[in-house]
């Protein structure tokens, strides 16, 4: 485990240990397996972000389930765009359907609330959210969350699936950015 890394221009410190986040993971896991037990779920996780949260969550839960993917995309550099575009979109039907939302992080929670409103379009029977991350003071949207893995600062993190245009997502350690000046 590094203490601060280096990714292009910007310097990070270790803000969450790898294994504080397996732990939470297997925590949540265990909180859907005992909820949806008996409601055949389908988890939708949103790229490119939540790609390793999405495989350890399902890893490690006691119950049978399927997943399917969305590409939408509202960074740009370090920044939030304000606005998303869908670059992969849904393949499956999913009207009367249990749905779980697997996101990486949910910051102002534009994406977040993108994604719902177009699920929503679909008629599923429920749709439940579980983001590892969770900033509570950049949210500008009221979205209900059902699980949380972690709150944590408005400060830009990596790792852990997270990147900074696009290097950073392989490290297992979770990583804040270095105020500079």
């Amino acid at each position: 485990m590094m203490k601060r890394i280096k990714i292009l221009d910007k310097e990070f410190e270790l803000s969450l240990p790898a294994a504080k986040v397996q732990k939470r993971i297997r925590e949540i896991a265990e909180e859907i397996s005992n909820d949806l037990k008996d409601k055949d779920p389908l988890f939708i996780g949103i790229l490119n972000g939540s790609f390793i949260f999405a495989a350890d969550i399902f890893k490690k839960m006691s119950i049978d389930a399927r997943i399917t993917f969305l590409k939408l995309e509202s960074y740009q550099g370090t920044e939030s765009s304000g606005r998303v575009e869908q670059l992969i979109g849904l393949n499956v039907d999913i009207k009367g359907m249990n749905i779980v939302i697997l996101e990486d992080i949910v910051d102002t929670g534009t994406t977040l609330q993108a994604t719902i409103n177009l699920l929503v379009g679909y008629e599923p029977a429920s749709i439940r959210v579980v983001t590892l991350l969770f900033k509570p003071d950049s949210c500008k949207n009221d979205i209900h969350m059902d699980y949380i893995g972690f709150n944590i600062p408005d400060n830009f993190v990596v790792g852990y699936g997270l990147d900074y245009k696009g290097f950073g997502r392989g490290y297992e350690d979770i990583y804040s950015l270095v105020n500079e000046g």
